[in-house]
């Protein structure tokens, strides 16, 4: 289940909740039929808790929206990205351990 904390990111709210939010923004790219994503999904649900408030925690299923994948160059998922004043400032790509994404987070906060 996911948390409610985390946004769940379209084409239509991208620029509104990644690109002009004032705090940073951690991106999950991910899709329904990505083992490795499930996997990640949880870990990004605890991110989103723990950091509520510092940092905005959003999904975006990348078969739905391709567009805004392909803006980004997504090659493979899962691929987390972290925003900051709108633009992409760390990425780690492929299925990864909880640390090395609050490592990311932490070197922007």
């Amino acid at each position: 289940m996911a948390s409610e904390k985390v946004v769940e990111l379209t084409q239509d709210n991208f620029e509104e909740e990644v690109i002009n939010s004032d705090i940073p923004v951690l991106v999950d790219f991910w899709a329904e039929w990505c083992g490795p994503c499930r996997m990640v999904s949880p870990v990004i649900d605890q991110l989103a808790e723990e950091y509520d408030g510092k940092v905005k925690v959003g999904k975006l299923n990348v078969d739905k929206y391709g567009n805004v994948a392909a803006e980004y160059q997504i090659m493979s998922i899962p691929s987390v990205f972290l925003f900051k004043d709108g633009k992409v400032v760390d990425k780690k790509i492929g299925a990864r351990q909880k640390s090395e994404y609050k490592e990311m987070i932490d070197s922007q906060l």
